[in-house]
C-alpha cells in the first residue's frame, strides 16, 4: 500500500485531492498549516478513515517536516502548501516569498535528505510532484497563442514570481541532485469548496447576498477554467506515470472572458432562485459593478496541455456550463460552510467594494 504526504491539504485543491484518493488502497497524511484559506471542514467525512491523519505543521519548519517526513516514509510527496492569491501578494508580498519559497526549499530539502537515505528499489519509486500555475508564464497578448511547456518565465505579480522561484528550486534539485521531481501547472480552477475570494466563489456569494458584483476593468481578462476533479485526476495520473524532472501543464480548454463567466453564473442564480425578496432587481447581472483595474492584471492565460493528452492520455471530463451550474448549486446549498470559512480571513472588501448594496 502507497504511502502518500499532500501538503495543503486542507486548502481547495489538496482537499479535492484526498477527497478523489482517500477510497483507493493508500494511506493518507495531510501537512497544512491551516492559516485562513486551510480548513478541515473541507474533509470532515473522512477523519474517522483508517487510512487518513492529519498533522498541523508550517513547511517552512525544516526540523519538523524533515521528522515527519522519516517517520512516516512516504512513497510520493504532493506539494501543494502555497500562497496564491494575487491581490494578496500584492498587498502583503512577504508572506508569499516566505510559503512559496522558502517553504519549497525547506520541504526539497527534507525529501532530499529522506531520499538519499532510501533503498534502491525504494529510491527509484519514489516522487516529489510540486503544483504550481499558468500564472508563472505570464500574459498572453496574442489570442491564438498558448503556453506550453516551453514557454518562458515572465511573471507578472509577486504571487506568480513567488511561484515562479518555487519552480525554479524544483527543477534544480532536479538537475543538482536527482531529486525525482515533476511539477504540474494548471489553469484557473473552480468547483466546490474554493475559498471565497476567488472570482467564482465570490460572485456567487456577493450575489445571494444581493451585494454588488465587482468586476476588475471591463471584465475582459480571459482565463482557462478547470474543475477542480479534472486537475487532480491528472496530478495522480502524472505522479504515477510522467516522466521524472519534467513539467506538465493541466487545462480545462475553457477559455472565458471573465464577464462572460459572472454574466453565467448570473443565468444560474435566476434559474434557481425565482424570488428576491430583499432586491428590487431583476437579474442578478444588475448587481454587477466595475471596479479599478488589478495593478498588472494579466490579461489572457491558455494552456495548452498537449504534452499530457499524447504522452498519459488525460483529458478534462467537466462541461463548463454544467460544472459552473452545479457549483453555482453547491454554494447555495452550502452557505454555512462559506459563513464559517469566511470568519477565518479578511476578503477585499474596501478594494472592490463588497459592503456595498446597490
Amino acid at each position: 500500500m502507497k504511502k502518500i504526504i499532500i501538503t495543503g491539504g486542507a486548502g481547495f485543491i489538496g482537499s479535492a485531492l484526498i477527497r478523489y484518493l482517500i477510497n483507493k488502497k493508500l494511506t493518507i497524511l495531510n501537512l497544512d498549516k491551516l492559516t485562513y484559506s486551510g480548513n478541515l471542514d473541507n474533509l470532515k467525512n473522512f477523519v474517522t478513515k483508517k487510512n487518513y491523519s492529519f498533522i498541523k505543521v508550517d513547511i517552512q519548519n525544516s526540523k519538523k517536516v524533515s521528522k515527519i517526513i522519516e517517520d512516516y516514509q512516504p512513497d510520493f510527496i504532493f506539494n501543494l502548501a502555497a500562497e496564491t492569491h494575487v491581490d494578496r501578494s500584492i498587498d502583503n508580498p512577504i508572506s508569499f516569498i516566505k510559503t512559496n519559497i522558502f517553504g519549497t526549499y525547506t520541504l526539497l530539502e527534507s525529501a532530499r535528505k529522506y531520499w538519499n537515505n532510501l533503498s534502491p528499489h525504494k529510491k527509484n519509486k519514489f516522487r516529489f510532484l510540486h503544483i504550481s500555475t499558468d500564472e508563472v508564464y505570464g500574459d498572453l497578448k496574442n489570442n491564438r497563442k498558448f503556453f506550453s511547456e516551453r514557454t518562458s518565465y515572465m511573471p507578472s505579480s509577486p504571487y506568480s514570481s513567488s511561484k515562479a522561484g518555487s519552480d525554479h528550486l524544483v527543477s534544480a534539485w532536479y538537475r543538482t541532485y536527482g531529486l525525482p521531481t515533476i511539477i504540474t501547472k494548471c489553469s484557473n480552477n473552480y468547483g466546490p469548496f474554493q475559498y471565497p475570494e476567488k472570482l467564482i466563489p465570490l460572485i456567487i456569494l456577493n450575489a445571494l447576498d444581493y451585494r454588488k458584483l465587482p468586476v476588475y476593468g471591463s471584465g475582459n481578462q480571459i482565463r482557462d477554467w478547470l474543475h477542480v476533479n479534472d486537475h487532480v485526476k491528472a496530478l495522480w495520473l502524472i505522479i504515477n506515470k510522467g516522466k521524472i524532472g519534467q513539467s506538465y501543464n493541466i487545462g480545462g480548454n475553457n477559455q472565458k472572458k471573465n464577464i462572460e463567466v459572472v454574466k453565467k453564473i448570473c443565468v444560474y442564480l435566476d434559474k434557481h432562485i425565482k424570488t428576491k425578496k430583499k432586491s428590487k432587481i431583476k437579474s442578478y447581472f444588475d448587481l454587477v459593478h466595475y471596479v479599478k483595474d488589478r495593478p498588472g492584471h494579466d490579461f489572457r492565460y491558455a494552456i495548452n496541455c498537449n504534452k499530457l493528452k499524447k504522452e498519459l492520455n488525460w483529458y478534462p471530463e467537466y462541461n463548463f456550463s454544467s460544472g459552473l451550474e452545479d457549483t453555482v448549486l453547491w454554494y447555495r446549498e452550502n452557505i454555512n460552510w462559506c459563513k464559517k470559512i469566511l470568519k477565518k480571513g479578511f476578503i477585499y472588501k474596501k478594494r472592490l467594494g463588497l459592503n456595498e448594496r446597490p
